[in-house]
């Protein structure tokens, strides 16, 4: 696959290399790797486990005659629908008139590893496992081979004209012989053919909207074929990185508050952009937070729901392939794995072998530091409590520092009201910093369970939805939604609002 450039971009002949102010890109880095990878391969780590034997479940990008074969496919927002394209759009800010972007595509092309047996012959034939003359065994399974495409143009000749470049992949065939003579591992990738389309549109003067679309070009040769023949074709854990020279990028989830109008008009699919690189501390070099939203130089459009400015947390040692788990949990229940289970895991693929090596070698330090940081020990807010001053208790951490904490009994003022078990509440998630999933619910009714009083000293109250047919079965087994105080307005049954008119 060529290290890709726009035709027409910079450059006597029309090129720019790879490589040429792609500084940005090294501060989403890490977090761009875990959205690759993740769900790639699952604890146990094992060919034999359930949930190993359905992968790719994000951003899969297929061909469109086996993703629509039974019907248009269904605009989603994020998340694990397949689909045969990917829609991201952005706005920017322009504070140069040479300004240039740079987009890198990235995802991963499946390869299937077959291991093959030698025959009295000499010739070779598939089996399911093989132990090598070294007494390693190895197992048939499909692996992913890492693809990215740099697109590099600037901005007023994308304002002129849309700009498409090829960023699929070849097909590819390498063999690797087994000590001993045992047979050999054959690893075998079809084409991938994509393409991705620049547009650039001005809103006003100073201000642009950006929108990369990306798709599987490809032609399934069987539309009926099952998806793990299919996605052989597919790209697979889609994301976008954008960034570029004499730009910035507004937070669609947290934006000044005169391009609110111009953020709705957004339209994302199969895509969730936020911003990226490390949070700026306020009023310092490098802050571009203002007063009322948020700005920042890369962005990061990821198959899956993430914060503006996401981070992989420091203490975590190496990927486990499931992002969204805890390090500390997926290292002891890997540590607890039988013998003959990390010989599976091993023989599965070479990234659990991985894993195995650096939770079987971890020093005790660094699993110390897996069970826990805090980030804060600030006090919190008294806006957070509605306004009015909480009781004053002695910190988490001192004598004393949870007598008298009942979850189910105790209240907190939300609005001079005492909120707590049984209360009913309306929710508004805030504007700056709430989870996206949370903002989905804003305007919606709830009924509190209990109060929760973090050790950072925050409060959050826990609540189930009032129109959620589930609400009973969530109590029972204690799944709730996690709101602040300053997120919830009291109700009753004499508001006369409809309680599920709003934030549907």
């Amino acid at each position: 696959m060529p290290d890709a450039v726009v035709e027409g971009a910079v450059g006597g002949d029309g090129t720019v290399p790879v490589g040429s102010g792609g500084r940005p890109f090294e501060e989403v880095g890490a977090v761009a790797d875990a959205v690759l990878y993740e769900g790639y391969l699952l604890y146990p780590y094992r060919r034999s486990s359930p949930k190993n034997r359905v992968r790719w479940q994000f951003g899969v990008l297929l061909p469109r005659s086996w993703v629509e074969r039974d019907g248009p496919v269904t605009v989603g927002v994020s998340g694990s629908a397949d689909s045969w394209y990917q829609r991201t759009e952005c706005l920017l800010r322009v504070h140069a008139p040479d300004a240039v972007l740079r987009i890198r595509v990235r995802y991963l092309q499946a390869q299937h590893k077959q291991v093959e047996e030698t025959g009295p012959d000499g010739g070779h034939r598939p089996v399911e496992s093989l132990r090598a003359g070294d007494g390693t065994t190895h197992l048939t399974f499909d692996e992913a081979v890492p693809r990215e495409t740099d697109l590099v143009v600037p901005l007023e000749d994308l304002l002129r004209r849309e700009h498409t470049a090829p960023v699929g992949a070849a097909a590819g065939e390498e063999s690797e012989p087994l000590p001993g003579g045992a047979g050999r591992i054959v690893r075998r990738r079809a084409e991938i053919r994509a393409d991705t389309t620049l547009t650039a549109e001005r809103l006003a003067d100073g201000l642009v909207r950006l929108r990369v679309r990306t798709e599987n070009t490809g032609h399934a040769a069987d539309p009926r074929a099952p998806r793990d023949t299919a996605v052989r074709q597919a790209l697979i854990a889609t994301h976008t990185l954008i960034g570029g020279t004499g730009v910035e990028f507004v937070s669609l989830t947290d934006p000044p508050a005169d391009l609110v109008p111009h953020v709705r008009d957004c339209r994302n699919a199969f895509t969730f952009p936020v911003l990226g690189g490390a949070p700026s501390a306020p009023g310092g070099a490098h802050d571009t937070r203002s007063p009322d939203g948020d700005t920042g130089p890369v962005l990061l459009s990821a198959p899956i729901i993430l914060p503006d400015r996401p981070q992989v947390a420091p203490e975590s040692p190496g990927d486990l392939h499931d992002a969204a788990e805890i390090d500390e949990i997926l290292t002891l229940r890997t540590m607890l794995l039988t013998d003959e289970e990390k010989r599976e895991a091993r023989a599965t693929d070479p990234r659990a072998a991985e894993i195995l090596d650096r939770v079987d070698n971890m020093p005790p330090e660094v699993l110390s530091r897996l069970h826990g940081a805090i980030r804060s020990l600030a006090p919190a807010a008294p806006a957070a409590t509605g306004g009015l001053a909480m009781e004053e208790r002695p910190a988490w951490w001192q004598e004393g520092g949870d007598d008298g904490l009942s979850p189910t009994t105790e209240t907190v003022p939300v609005d001079g009201v005492p909120v707590g078990g049984g209360s009913r509440v309306r929710l508004r998630p805030r504007s700056r910093g709430a989870d996206a999933q949370d903002m989905f619910l804003a305007g919606r009714t709830a009924r509190v369970a209990a109060v929760f009083h973090d050790v950072d000293g925050s409060v959050h109250l826990a609540v189930t939805l009032d129109d959620d047919p589930a609400a009973e079965l969530h109590t029972w087994y204690g799944r709730f939604h996690y709101f602040r105080p300053d997120e919830l307005e009291p109700y009753t049954a004499t508001d006369p609002r409809n309680p599920n008119s709003e934030g549907q």
